[in-house]
């Protein structure tokens, strides 16, 4: 926020790796706090840094937050993923979890919660006190996620071998991804003349059936991932469960066709002509065989705007009045 009267406390883990622009206007200082997320040094060194700060609101955008956390803190919330869909994660892991999202969506003087849906899961769990001091706020994309041009994207096609037309998948192969149901969805067509491209990995990738013309492209790089959206037939998940889904928002940026399920968020965020449909091999295969067209351009959301609403929620938990500027 430019201009504001607020001084802003920054944890980083290094203060190397800072992402700040050097031509921050904004007052703030900088505090060292090296400690892993879900770690027991998280939990106990973290608070002792925060009470030296001598900070009056902490946000987190994350609901780690420290149980003893010596300060009044906002939180966002991005989903509730291991409510429903545990994803072979320990009892342990399923237990410290709820403990922390208890504590996190109880105590905060505000929550910020990524889409209607989840804000509707936050009420449904955590009840009206939840409900009541939620704010939806959307993400958004950066603005590398763009329309390209076949100059600008033909290296990066030759670079994964991309030599037909390519639907595509961007995110992991959690049980709530339902990626082997778009796989089998594609199988059905059995077509020769497109591919099923698969941006992901981790250890479940290794547990997915592959069937011809389905492959995994494997580190993708961060620049390459636009030309892919763009130059895709369409953008499709089977997803069962989404907080928010930012390859959504991405493809939608990029100029690329959406094709989603009708669960969790994934309806809410997609661009208007999208094909939404029952996370079925069935309903899938269909909307492969006759894809949308390309979403209309319009305006992409952007981290400024969503910076700017977040700054409102803050400023309004910490009953802090600007001074007048008239």
């Amino acid at each position: 926020m430019r201009n504001d009267p607020v001084h802003y406390a920054l944890f980083v883990r290094s203060p190397d790796s800072c992402w700040i622009p050097a031509d921050a206007s904004a007052s703030y200082s900088l505090y060292t706090a090296p400690f892993q997320n879900y770690s027991l040094s998280e939990q106990l060194m973290f608070p002792l840094v925060l009470r030296h700060s001598k900070s009056d609101l902490l946000f987190f955008p994350h609901f780690n937050v420290p149980l003893l956390c010596p300060i009044p803190f906002a939180t966002t919330i991005h989903d509730l993923i291991l409510h429903r869909y545990p994803n072979q994660a320990s009892a342990l892991r399923r237990a410290s979890y709820r403990m922390a999202m208890r504590h996190a969506v109880r105590k905060a003087r505000a929550l910020i919660a990524v889409s209607k849906f989840t804000a509707g899961e936050l009420a449904r769990t955590y009840g009206n006190n939840a409900r009541k001091k939620t704010t939806v706020i959307h993400n958004a994309v950066s603005d590398e996620f763009c329309r390209k041009s076949a100059a600008e994207c033909g290296a990066v096609l030759k670079k994964y071998d991309l030599r037909k037309p390519f639907f595509l998948y961007v995110g992991n192969c959690k049980e709530h991804k339902n990626v082997q149901t778009l796989i089998n969805a594609y199988d059905s067509l059995k077509t020769e003349d497109t591919e099923l491209a698969l941006v992901t990995g981790g250890k479940e990738a290794g547990n997915l059936i592959l069937r011809a013309g389905v492959r995994i492209l494997r580190d993708v790089s961060a620049s390459d991932l636009p030309c892919l959206y763009y130059f895709a037939v369409a953008f499709a998940t089977a997803s069962l469960y989404e907080g928010f889904g930012m390859p959504v928002m991405e493809a939608a940026a990029s100029g690329c066709p959406v094709i989603v399920t009708n669960r969790g968020s994934l309806p809410e965020i997609s661009p208007p002509g999208s094909r939404i449909v029952e996370p079925t091999i069935a309903a899938i295969a269909e909307a492969l065989r006759d894809p949308p067209r390309p979403p209309n351009p319009g305006k992409i959301r952007t981290w400024e705007e969503v910076a700017n609403q977040t700054f409102v929620v803050l400023r309004k938990a910490l009953d802090y009045k600007l001074p007048n500027r008239s």
